[in-house]
C-alpha cells in the first residue's frame, strides 16, 4: 500500500536558510533518483498558523509518496537528500500516512492511491485512529486577493480549535499554489470544522466564483512519526493509542 510522508525542516540560521533556498532547485535531481519514491513536491510554508500568504523562510517541507511503508521509513532516514536536510536543520519531523480517500488532481495527476476497502467500514476515527486532511489548490491570479482575504478568519479559527492535533500551511508558489495539512482526532470533528464558520463560507465562495484552476482533497490514516517539532512530538498522544501502528 502507498505510504505518504510529510517531512518538515526548521532552519534557524541565515546560512541554513540561504542553503535551503538553493535546494529548491538542487534537491530535485536528488529526489528523482531515490528508489521507491513516486510523487514528490518541495514546499515552503506560511507564517503564523501557516495558513497565510507571507512566507516563513525558516520552515520547508518535502511531501512524498512511496511504494510501501518500509521504503518510506528507510528512505526518509537514509536517502542522501533527507540526510542533508536534517544535517542543516535545527529540527526535523516526518509524519507517515496511508491514503484513505482522494479526489482531484495536482499538476494534472492524482498523486495519492487509496486502496479500496474490501467491504464498507468506518472511516478513520475513534476505532481506526486520527484522520489527516490535505487540501491543495491552484488559485487563479485574478482571484488571489479575494481568496487570501478569507484566510485570516480561517487561520484564527483553526488555531483556536482544541480538536486539531497538528496543522501547517505549505505551498509551491506563494499566493497561487497553496496546501493545507491538518490532523484531527476523528473524521466527525474534522467535518464539523469544515462545514461551519469561515471555512464553509470560503468553500462556498470558491465554488460560486470559480477561484481555483485545480483542486485536490485527500484524507489519510496516521501511522507514525519520526523526529521532533517545536521541542517534541506533537502527535505522540495520538500515536500512543493501541489502535495506531508504527509503519512496518
Amino acid at each position: 500500500m502507498q505510504t505518504v510522508t510529510l517531512s518538515l525542516f526548521r532552519f534557524d540560521t541565515v546560512p541554513a536558510r540561504l542553503w535551503v533556498l538553493g535546494q529548491m532547485g538542487a534537491a530535485r535531481l536528488s529526489l528523482a533518483r531515490v528508489p521507491g519514491l513516486g510523487f514528490w513536491k518541495l514546499c515552503g510554508s506560511g507564517t503564523g498558523e501557516g495558513f497565510t500568504p507571507r512566507p516563513n523562510w525558516g520552515v520547508w517541507a518535502i511531501l512524498a509518496g512511496w511504494n510501501n511503508a518500509a521504503t518510506a521509513r528507510d528512505q526518509t532516514t537514509q536517502a542522501p537528500v533527507f540526510r542533508r536536510w536534517r544535517a542543516r536543520a535545527s529540527e526535523a519531523y516526518t509524519v507517515f500516512l496511508e491514503p484513505t480517500a482522494a479526489r482531484g488532481h495536482w499538476a494534472g495527476v492524482q498523486p495519492f492511491a487509496p486502496e479500496p476497502a474490501p467491504e464498507p467500514g468506518p472511516e478513520p476515527g475513534p476505532e481506526g485512529g486520527p484522520v489527516a486532511a490535505l487540501t491543495r489548490a491552484t488559485v487563479k491570479p485574478a482571484h488571489a486577493l479575494r481568496f487570501w482575504g478569507r484566510v485570516p478568519d480561517i487561520s484564527a479559527r483553526i488555531g483556536a480549535d482544541p480538536n486539531v492535533l497538528f496543522k501547517i500551511g505549505i505551498g509551491e508558489v506563494p499566493l497561487l499554489h497553496q496546501v493545507t495539512f491538518s490532523v484531527w482526532p476523528d473524521a466527525a470533528r474534522m467535518a464539523a470544522f469544515a462545514r461551519t464558520g469561515p471555512h464553509a463560507e470560503a468553500i462556498r465562495a470558491v465554488r460560486e466564483n470559480h477561484w481555483f484552476n485545480e483542486e485536490l482533497y485527500a484524507r489519510f490514516r496516521l501511522t507514525g512519526t519520526a523526529g521532533r517539532w517545536q521541542g517534541g512530538d506533537p502527535l505522540a498522544p495520538a500515536l500512543s493509542a493501541d489502535h495506531i501502528k508504527e509503519p512496518a
